[in-house]
């Protein structure tokens, strides 16, 4: 099954990956798509884009090669004291924000209780969309007590293709603990690619079959559709706009 919007994908601004944006919306358009969110890295990746990013992509249409394109970020948590490479003046230009701790530069990352605290805690932000690869066995983290919280404050949560490969090793039993443990609670969430390159767009065809096995609810998937995921991205308006 073809996603309408993939919400999770990077260019060469994040420093790592080695396509473009029409690059990969040719991709997309290939794929039968219809959206996606650019989502580069930020500075506290090394050789990522610089914290100004969001303001730099208004110049950017929005669309690319027939494709509708969110313009997002990925920022990473920094530290168990929350802290951000993105300030919040810029957060505040995204369409859609995903916040991802990363293993190789995320201090003290086996204290699974602080893990867990520092999640529910960014999952506060009114700026933060959806929590990524949290499934990610190198970071352990209490998936019940963050379903809660993301049901609480009406945020997703993602369900990363990169945890079904080599690209994430080892995180498959707890890809799928983390999945059980959505679909007990009718968490939404967003299935992404995690492009780093333009032939994984929308490429989720191992995490897809492992939601059919598992029996995963199609309805749960906001961004299956792009109707859906527009739905969610009113929802994210009246949020942030009743601040």
């Amino acid at each position: 099954m073809t996603l309408e919007v993939d919400t999770h994908t990077h260019t060469i601004l994040s420093g790592h990956a080695w396509s473009t944006l029409r690059e990969n919306c040719c991709a997309a358009r290939g794929r039968g798509m219809k959206g996606l969110c650019l989502t580069e890295h930020a500075s506290g990746i090394e050789g990522g884009a610089p914290s100004f990013i969001p303001h730099s992509q208004r110049m950017l249409p929005q669309e690319v090669e027939g494709i509708r394109v969110y313009q997002g970020i990925e920022v990473n948590i920094l530290d168990h004291q929350n802290h951000l490479d993105i300030p919040e003046e810029y957060l505040k230009l995204c369409e859609f924000v995903i916040a991802s701790i990363h293993s190789h530069m995320f201090p003290e990352k086996m204290d699974r209780a602080a893990n867990t605290a520092t999640y529910l805690e960014i999952l506060k932000n009114p700026y933060v969309d959806i929590i990524g690869h949290a499934d990610d066995p190198s970071v352990p983290c209490d998936f019940e007590a963050i379903v809660q919280e993301a049901q609480h404050q009406g945020k997703l949560l993602e369900l990363n293709n990169n945890s079904t490969t080599a690209h994430r090793p080892g995180s498959l039993p707890s890809l799928k603990q983390y999945i059980l443990c959505c679909k007990a609670h009718s968490q939404r969430v967003c299935v992404a690619s995690d492009a780093h390159f333009d032939t994984m767009v929308g490429n989720v065809a191992p995490i897809m079959a492992l939601l059919d096995e598992l029996e995963f609810p199609q309805q749960l998937i906001v961004n299956l559709r792009q109707e859906t995921f527009e739905a969610y991205l009113r929802e994210r308006e009246a949020r942030i706009g009743s601040r």
